[in-house]
């Protein structure tokens, strides 16, 4: 019997996705144990913004919410989205940073690192696959990782010799990440009959959105041209910038034949139980109602679901809303400008700042983010195609990219020693200090806040005595 298996997303890109990473872990640690007997391949649920956003908006410790996420699923895997050197934040670090980041999130619970660059730049996820493989428990799974999109030089061969680098790199399964949802039926079929004729029996994984409207379809044709797994969401939190349906997708499967492992019944109380969380965030207004929606026009401006629901978010925050079709529709010339990057984090932040940074200001390229400019210098890899040359020549006046790996060599832990010097008593652990590293400033006050949080319960406990 044929079998695809299928990896839950709703606690990390679906909520990513159709409401900025908002959802706080006590909103669904009461379904955690039923999740674990439902026979999903994983469970997505650390990584992307999931970091930041626990750090930022939450006042949770990520680390905490990783340790209780394994603690509630121990009998199912725990994936994370990791950006290769960017780790979870937004510039390359160094790689014993990257090393320990990794050691340390396999030692808090992971299972499956899958790991990208945003340029597909696989220099730039070298180190994470050997720090992987070098802290590597019998569950851990190296999943590499490419950001799939169109252009001129993007085309179904390059995308074929990429995955036959992966394998040869070492990785365990290999993932095709479509985060615009913009891969159609046609595009599936070719390209994952080509990749599997290329790498043989090795796990091929499709990750797609359902922005466009495409990704039923496209996950149909995908397993009729042998993919392996299929990354689908509660279907309350399905749909618009989300993924697909877990639920619609087990039935459609069941009745071709073809084996999921899913438990029927636990799946559909996963989705009774995240009903009732997902109109809270819509009555609450961060659950914008155009991220529900299907939106063609994304396959013009490919443009991911965790980017269209921040730049949902940033706009509404500055009372810029009329913009949003503006800012849309400079979103591709800009990507067209910097040499067509696959729009990921953190390309896609990068071009939808600046894309909304033009329409606002009314010039383009009056103002150029610094991470921009840190892009068209080379320092976060080589783009797919040539810089627009006018707007190079503006950045590096008569200068030239680098083109190497930013971080070439190891370093000494300086990184780690100042950060504990900066820290002082607030820093309590390892993961303290790599959360410093990746987040100061959120890091900083989380930490100070978990501080006089303690202190006031300390006196309320004494006082009650």
């Amino acid at each position: 019997m044929k079998k695809v298996k299928l990896t839950e997303t709703v606690l990390r890109d679906a909520q990513q996705s159709l409401m900025a990473t908002r959802l706080p872990y006590a909103d669904y640690e009461g379904i955690l144990s039923d999740m674990d007997k439902a026979g999903y391949y994983s469970i997505e649920c650390w990584g992307g913004a999931t970091f930041d956003s626990c750090l930022r908006y939450l006042g949770e410790d990520p680390w905490e919410r990783l340790r209780n996420l394994r603690k509630n699923l121990p009998n199912t895997k725990l994936q994370m989205l990791l950006r290769g050197q960017n780790l979870l934040g937004y510039k390359h670090y160094h790689d014993d940073v990257v090393e320990k980041f990794i050691q340390l999130s396999i030692k808090n619970g992971i299972d499956v690192i899958r790991i990208f660059d945003a340029l597909n730049d696989f220099r730039n996820i070298t180190t994470a696959l050997e720090s992987t493989k070098k802290y590597a428990t019998k569950n851990t799974i190296a999943s590499g990782c490419i950001s799939y999109t169109q252009s001129p030089v993007h085309t179904v061969e390059k995308y074929i010799e990429m995955c036959k680098e992966l394998k040869n790199m070492g990785f365990d399964t290999i993932c095709l990440k479509d985060m615009a949802g913009t891969m159609s039926p046609y595009e599936a079929e070719h390209l994952i009959k080509g990749i599997k004729d290329a790498i043989g029996d090795m796990t091929l994984i499709l990750h797609t959105h359902c922005t466009t409207g495409m990704a039923y379809m496209t996950l149909t044709k995908a397993i009729e041209s042998g993919i392996d797994v299929i990354d689908c969401a509660a279907s309350c939190f399905s749909g618009g910038t989300s993924q697909p349906s877990t639920e619609t997708m087990y039935y459609a499967l069941k009745q071709y034949g073809i084996e999921t492992g899913l438990d029927e019944d636990i799946i559909n109380k996963v989705n009774n139980f995240f009903k009732p969380v997902k109109q809270k965030y819509i009555d609450n207004g961060q659950l914008n109602p155009k991220s529900l929606a299907t939106d063609a026009q994304a396959l013009v401006y490919k443009v991911p679901g965790g980017m269209l629901s921040n730049m949902i978010a940033n706009l509404t925050d500055m009372h810029a809303m009329d913009k949003f079709d503006a800012a849309l529709a400079e979103i591709p010339k800009v990507r067209a400008d910097l040499g067509y990057p696959p729009l990921v984090t953190p390309l896609s932040q990068m071009v939808g700042n600046q894309a909304v940074t033009n329409v606002l200001v009314g010039e383009r390229y009056k103002n150029i983010s610094k991470e921009v400019k840190n892009y068209i210098k080379g320092e976060y890899g080589n783009p797919p195609a040539p810089i627009d040359e006018a707007l190079s020549k503006k950045v590096l006046g008569d200068d030239q990219p680098v083109d190497c790996r930013i971080e070439d060599c190891k370093r000494t832990g300086e990184e780690f020693t100042d950060a504990k010097e900066k820290l002082g008593e607030l820093c309590r652990s390892e993961e303290d200090i790599m959360s410093y590293i990746c987040y100061p400033d959120q890091t900083v006050k989380f930490l100070k806040d978990r501080k006089a949080k303690e202190e006031n319960e300390a006196v309320y406990t004494i006082e009650a005595m």
